[in-house]
């Protein structure tokens, strides 16, 4: 545990992944580098895990690594699995990297930031940069995810998954959600602080369960207004008025489905950077895939990795009090929206022609700029 001073030096476990996850995770340790007055503030070590891994040793997540991840101040990662790479069972082998650090570690709170940035023209084309800014608040270790190994095939007729929903695991994250939402500016259309809980609670018991156990939490937090979405209606909000939120919080399927949709509204999945929080450990990497369809083409969008790393920073900072480290991470979020401003700096996905390389260099070049 953390005891609130800052240290000589963090350890930080690195798995670099599959696919693209080498070249994205080389560009967020470049940029870390970088916006470090001294790059030896942290101390990186490398673990293998992945689809690679597993295509290697047949072992996807070797026992060695978790200790390293779970005795590590932080853990930071490229991307993980590849499609073809699977189990008997038909399950990715890589992704399991991920679900396991989340289950053993108890990563119960999964953030992702929905920002639109200066320079990125929104799939939602009369949304302007600022107008999108809310954060999806996802529990990590419940729900249908949950299932992950343990559900039921019989006889090759009928398959079943369990979800599962405690009060303790939704008072915590829902607890998180309002945490935030104190700290933020509020909504872009109307500056309310607002935590909206997303469910499926006029269908299901479970979800009915989790409405109720954060309204209950909700009354310990006047001070912030509590709305809800039924999730189906939630995919028509983010497109028609992604303005209104601020922090929503939500299921894990439900939280993984419309984070992605999220993302789509702010430039795509290489804009979006995610961090995975417990009591004591942090993994911070990018909400996409690994893409071993472009991989070692040196075209991936490095800036949702870059970004996980600010993440990262901004965690270990708060968690230390290290100033230190809390100017770096909004030394790299500044280099971040300064190069995108530039059309000639933006990647295929963003519509531009720029190369992971070029864009690595331009926010390490912002990074070393004065304050």
């Amino acid at each position: 545990m953390s005891d609130g001073t800052p240290k000589a030096a963090y350890e930080i476990a690195v798995v670099r992944g599959d696919g693209i996850g080498p070249e994205v995770c080389e560009a967020g340790l470049q940029a870390l580098a970088a916006a470090l007055p001294d790059p030896a503030k942290l101390s990186l070590k490398e673990y293998p895990a992945g689809a690679g891994c597993y295509q290697e040793t047949g072992v996807a997540f070797p026992e060695t690594t978790f200790e390293a991840c779970r005795d590590a101040d932080a853990i930071f990662h490229g991307a993980a699995g590849i499609p073809g790479v699977t189990y008997r069972d038909g399950t990715e082998a890589g992704l399991d990297f991920g679900l396991q650090l989340r289950f053993r570690l108890d990563l119960y709170a999964n953030i992702r930031p929905i920002k639109l940035h200066p320079g990125i023209v929104s799939a939602l084309r009369h949304f302007e940069p600022g107008s999108i800014d809310y954060v999806i608040l996802r529990e990590n270790t419940e729900g249908f995810y949950a299932a992950r190994g343990g559900g039921n095939v019989v006889r090759g007729e009928i398959a079943s998954d369990t979800s599962i929903i405690t009060r303790a695991g939704t008072e915590r994250i829902v607890r998180q959600a309002f945490e935030l939402a104190r700290t933020r500016n509020g909504a872009p259309r109307d500056g309310k602080k607002r935590v909206t809980v997303c469910d499926k609670a006029n269908v299901l018991r479970s979800y009915a369960f989790f409405r109720k156990v954060a309204t209950e939490v909700a009354e310990n937090y006047p001070d912030v207004e509590l709305d809800f979405a039924l999730v189906d209606a939630m995919t028509v909000h983010l497109v028609k008025r992604p303005d209104f939120y601020d922090v929503i919080v939500t299921e894990n399927m439900f939280g993984d489905i419309i984070s992605d949709l999220g993302a789509a509204t702010v430039g795509g999945m290489g804009m979006s950077p995610t961090a995975e929080i417990g009591a004591q450990n942090g993994f911070f990497q990018a909400a996409h895939g690994s893409a071993p369809d472009i991989a070692g083409q040196g075209i991936a969008n490095p800036l949702g990795t870059i970004l996980a790393g600010a993440m990262m920073l901004e965690w270990l900072g708060k968690r230390h009090r290290d100033n230190v480290l809390m100017d770096a991470a909004a030394r790299i979020d500044r280099a971040v929206g300064k190069v995108i401003e530039d059309p000639a700096m933006l990647p295929g996905d963003l519509g531009g022609r720029a190369t992971s390389a070029a864009i690595t260099e331009a926010v390490c070049r912002e990074c070393r700029q004065p304050a």
